[in-house]
């Protein structure tokens, strides 16, 4: 489950009060590493046996999951901070980290442009538990882990590229908090 060793920061920062600027240095370190290594992986300077295990088929000659995690993980402690909109950046990273598997294996593990019911009800599941858990109020959890769940749930491809949900997920979730935080009294 190396996806949910992401969720060790944002519960630092939830849990012992890790300041908020030492999540964005930790996860820009870790992108800017994470880029490193494909870099050095995508230019056949090093071929490491661990690249297979972390890389999918369809991420060869691509961008690996890993670092779009990695890199969509620092954007959103970058782009919402707690002091601009409370619990949308912690949501989004956790939702990926721990929703985001939670979803993989009530799935087929097929590569689908849409995922099965199963996986999407799964996700969207742990990700409204993840916002309320972070205390979110109704309408910001429910957006949050509806978009979450979109961003999870179809896989679009772009001059056949399959965006990963790894790059998706943190920042739909973003977005859906602060939607939700714009909906008062709507749910």
């Amino acid at each position: 489950m190396v996806h949910a060793t992401g969720a060790t920061i944002p519960l630092a920062y939830l849990l012992f009060d890790l300041p908020w600027f030492w999540v964005q240095v930790a996860w820009s370190v870790a992108a800017l590493g994470g880029l490193l290594l494909e870099a050095l992986r995508l230019s056949g300077v090093v071929n490491w046996r661990l690249f297979d295990t972390l890389t999918r088929e369809y991420e060869q000659e691509n961008l690996a999951g890993y670092a779009l995690y990695l890199l969509s993980m620092a954007a959103v402690a970058w782009l919402f901070p707690p002091s601009t909109v409370p619990g949308a950046a912690v949501a989004g990273m956790l939702m990926l980290a721990l929703g985001d598997p939670v979803s993989g294996l009530v799935g087929s593990g097929e590569l689908q442009s849409v995922k099965g019911a199963p996986s999407l009800l799964a996700m969207f599941a742990v990700c409204l538990a993840i916002a309320f858990g972070v205390g979110l109020a109704l309408a910001p959890a429910v957006v949050g882990a509806a978009a979450a769940t979109l961003a999870d749930g179809v896989k679009p491809v772009v001059a056949s590229y399959v965006v990963d949900d790894n790059l998706t997920i943190p920042p739909a979730a973003a977005v859906g908090v602060t939607l939700g935080w714009l909906l008062p009294g709507v749910l």
